[in-house]
């Protein structure tokens, strides 16, 4: 009997952090021989965010849609969007009726609402992912649509109710598949006798965290090796002949998998990507999460949880940072124990429990 290719819309942007976990969704789908065979997929992003480069580098073919964002604060795009959000609409709603995808998945962003009202409109089941530990308004919006909402933290099955599966959080198998510490050094042409510290300010870059770093470049640089990845057009390219730095504007999952491997410790951001794949590796971190924001509950519970080292930003200087940094480079029971603790912060297996339940799906929309 033959087996039907199921079609997956995929959908997000504006950042990489709603990407990443739909990329290892896929990834899981095409390296396994499960009893669908989905190999066809199609992403509806924006035109401007990182996405396309991201989306298409997995050869997933890659569609522009209008976006538009609800704030709760005045802006005066609060004009201007709300048309955008319903061209984005139109245009997800012809896309959808001619490709007749046999699911719509979203990791979240607001370029997915759109695009999961249409499938709702035509149809087509939708797969929502949960992130982060507070649920996000376009998940709020998008969630009454969906068929099921995976979640990554137990605390958000109370955020969804009987909808929602705990699965953790998908990661590519890329980044758990760590390289040998010198092959990753020696692809950086790092020193083998200095400590590496990995600096990783979002996809999109945060400039907070970069000034913190380049504030006190040269005293971080006399007790440590820096790579920096600063963010689409943020790096600083004078910078590059320091000695001990290497700046980035962006590294592909392959590039990012030898920077784990090369670092002592991670100096982040708290996207859920980003910390979904220290917790799989292991990796002793410093936290700096934008303030005001989702990411500061994110870390509140690897903070809970003693698996990382959280610094406030407003109460931040270089000088503490920099303390921070040497204190937890020369304290080996420390980074141990941060070590130890972050790998139990994310429930493992996620790849595989999201797979399960797209197969089911697709099988009911067969």
């Amino acid at each position: 009997m033959s087996v039907k290719n199921a079609k997956i819309l995929l959908t997000g942007g504006g950042t990489g952090g709603s990407v990443a976990p739909l990329l290892a969704v896929a990834e899981e789908l095409r390296i396994k021989n499960y009893e669908l065979r989905i190999t066809n997929f199609l992403w509806l992003g924006t035109k401007h965010g990182p996405e396309r480069e991201m989306v298409e580098k997995e050869d997933i073919k890659f569609k522009a849609i209008a976006n538009g964002k609800f704030r709760r604060y005045f802006s005066w795009r609060n004009f201007i969007d709300p048309f955008l959000i319903i061209f984005g609409f139109v245009q997800s709603f012809f896309i959808i009726l001619k490709w007749r995808p046999d699911l719509v998945m979203s990791a979240g962003s607001f370029a997915s609402v759109p695009a999961v009202w249409a499938a709702w409109l035509l149809r087509a089941p939708v797969l929502i992912h949960q992130q982060d530990a507070r649920p996000g308004l376009a998940n709020k919006l998008m969630a009454p649509f969906a068929r099921a909402i995976t979640v990554a933290f137990e605390k958000s099955l109370a955020d969804y109710g009987k909808k929602a599966v705990w699965t953790g959080n998908p990661v590519r198998r890329s980044m758990t598949t760590r390289n040998k510490e010198q092959g990753a050094r020696n692809s950086f042409n790092l020193k083998s006798d200095l400590p590496v510290v990995l600096v990783i300010g979002g996809g999109t870059g945060a400039m907070a965290v970069n000034e913190l770093v380049w504030q006190n470049l040269n005293e971080l640089t006399k007790f440590c090796q820096i790579i920096h990845i600063a963010g689409r057009n943020k790096k600083q390219e004078t910078r590059n002949k320091k000695p001990n730095y290497k700046n980035y504007d962006f590294l592909n999952a392959e590039q990012m998998a030898d920077a784990y491997a090369a670092a002592d410790i991670v100096v982040s951001r708290c996207g859920m990507g980003v910390l979904t794949e220290l917790s799989y590796l292991g990796k002793p971190a410093i936290l700096i999460p934008m303030p005001d924001s989702h990411q500061e509950e994110n870390a509140a519970i690897f903070a809970e949880k003693q698996a990382a080292i959280v610094l406030a930003q407003k109460e931040l200087t270089p000088e503490k940072l920099a303390d921070n940094i040497k204190k937890l480079l020369n304290d080996g029971i420390l980074r141990g124990k941060l070590s130890g603790n972050i790998k139990e912060v994310i429930k493992r297996g996620a790849n595989e429990e999201i797979v399960k339940i797209v197969e089911h799906i697709c099988k009911i929309a067969i």
